[in-house]
């Protein structure tokens, strides 16, 4: 289970991993394995880990007063997960995390020190940085996006950057996380088949 955590790490590193690093890394992370629509975290739960999926999917969303469900995320193996904003200031999160697929996840705790502890391994601070980066910039794009584009433009984006995602989750999710109603991407798929 830690092989693929610890080549993600070692691919977005340009330094190494030395043996005592992979020791730590090992002992830190907690192996986790979540049935589908498992929850890892739910609205109002303060967010005690970090989470890196080694295989399957999660998503994070909310759920509105008249219980619709509004999805922030969609993640897949060797994607991280979690509310960051509950894990860091230790508030109930608002969000809502589980699994969409049988998945295995290996869990890096804040207590006890292991989340300070890994992170001052240098290939996983280096590693961490890209990440976050990687993560914004991503953010600013989806946000933009979705500000200032059709539906169908943020559909044909999504089937480009993460085709995947089309495959592994149904109409619904898909289209909540496109911010859009089933009815459009249903409309939207239809049109594209056609072309």
């Amino acid at each position: 289970m830690f092989t693929s955590l610890i080549r993600y790490i070692q691919e977005r590193s340009t330094i190494p991993l030395s043996e005592t690093d992979i020791s730590l890394i090992e002992e830190a992370f907690i192996p986790k394995k979540l049935r589908k629509r498992q929850f890892l975290l739910q609205e109002g739960e303060v967010c005690k880990y970090i989470a890196f999926i080694v295989k399957g999917s999660t998503r994070q969303y909310t759920v509105d007063e008249k219980g619709y469900e509004h999805v922030l995320n969609l993640c897949i193996e060797n994607w991280w997960t979690a509310d960051r904003e509950s894990f860091h200031k230790e508030l109930p999160s608002i969000y809502n995390i589980d699994a969409w697929e049988e998945t295995e996840l290996l869990l890096l705790p804040k207590a006890n020190g292991y989340y300070d502890r890994v992170n001052n391994i240098p290939a996983f601070h280096e590693m961490r940085i890209k990440l976050d980066d990687n993560q914004h910039i991503a953010a600013q794009k989806r946000l933009n996006t979705s500000i200032n584009y059709t539906a169908d433009y943020r559909y044909e984006e999504l089937s480009k950057l993460h085709p995947e995602f089309l495959q592994r989750f149904p109409q619904h999710i898909i289209a909540s996380y496109l911010g859009i109603t089933k009815e459009t991407l249903s409309r939207i798929r239809r049109q594209s088949a056609k072309k």
